[in-house]
C-alpha cells in the first residue's frame, strides 16, 4: 500500500572564533533527532566561513544518519532477526 511521508531537517549553525557547530534536527512527526558537526579552520589558515559550514553540516548529517541507521537495526532486531537467524534468512525484506 503506497503512502508518502514528510520529513523536515532544520540545520543550525554557530560560528564563534574559527569554529563552526553544526545542529541538523529531524523531525518525523512523532519522534525528534539531533545530530551534531564540528569543523575548526586552523588557525594559519585563511578563515572561509562557507568551508567551515559545508564540513559541520555533513559532519551533522553523518551524526544523524548513523542515529538513523543504528534505531533501523534495532527495530529489524527487535522483529525478531538476531545476527545467525539474520545470516540464514533469503535475501528479501529489509536488509541491515
Amino acid at each position: 500500500m503506497p503512502h508518502t511521508k514528510e520529513w523536515k531537517v532544520r540545520l543550525h549553525l554557530f560560528e564563534d572564533a574559527g569554529t563552526t557547530k553544526a545542529h541538523a534536527v529531524l523531525e518525523t512527526g512523532t519522534t525528534s533527532l539531533t545530530g551534531r558537526g564540528t569543523a575548526h579552520c586552523n588557525p594559519v589558515d585563511t578563515e572561509v566561513p562557507e568551508i567551515g559550514d559545508e564540513l559541520a553540516v555533513g559532519r551533522a548529517l553523518g551524526d544523524l544518519s548513523r542515529q538513523l541507521v543504528a534505531i533501523a537495526e534495532r527495530d529489524v532486531e527487535g522483529m525478531g532477526a538476531s545476527g545467525n537467524e539474520r545470516d540464514s534468512r533469503p535475501a528479501s525484506g529489509w536488509s541491515i
